[in-house]
């Protein structure tokens, strides 16, 4: 496989991102032109592209906190038709915040000799956040991409950016 970066595509998916989906996060579907353009600009340099996708059962402990929401095999667990997987994407399902929790994450990268992470995707505070926590502690080198991440409000957004630019030395582009 090409390259030591790779492109995380968090939660782009319908629950998240479409109007009818159940757990909807403010401003992501009108920023779907800049996650487009920017999984373009990664293939385009042979980047690899992973899509982490929240991937629940219908009795989720997390259902306690939060609506159900992107339930196996539902419409909503699905990536949005705008940002489509192909065939040399990679997916990684997770039921947890972080992408490498309880997930194959850290071989996948490990077997293609990525170093870099670039990440974009949903929620900035929550999800993008927690996976570039544990991506810092297994040494990965961190991109965030500021234009591609989005978070419940413009406050929580800030915050995660500053704190992963600070504190686990991301690089905010």
């Amino acid at each position: 496989m090409a390259g030591t970066r790779a492109l995380l595509v968090i939660d782009m998916l319908n629950d998240f991102v479409k109007e009818r989906g159940t757990l909807v996060v403010p401003g992501a579907n009108e920023r779907l032109p800049q996650f487009k353009k920017r999984i373009d600009e990664a293939r385009e340099k042979g980047e690899i592209v992973i899509y982490v996708c929240d991937n629940h059962r219908p009795d989720d402990p997390e259902f306690e906190k939060w609506p159900p929401h992107c339930i196996e095999g539902t419409w909503g667990a699905e990536v949005v038709d705008e940002l489509n997987p192909q065939e040399s994407d990679f997916k990684v399902r997770k039921r947890r915040y972080s992408a490498f929790f309880g997930t194959d994450l850290d071989l996948l990268l490990k077997e293609l000799g990525v170093e870099t992470l670039v990440l974009t995707g949903l929620v900035t505070n929550i999800c993008v956040m927690c996976t570039a926590i544990d991506a810092a502690m297994r040494g990965y080198k961190l991109e965030v991409v500021k234009d591609c991440v989005v978070a419940l409000d413009e406050e929580m957004n800030k915050f995660a950016l500053k704190e992963m630019e600070e504190v686990l030395g991301a690089k905010i582009v």
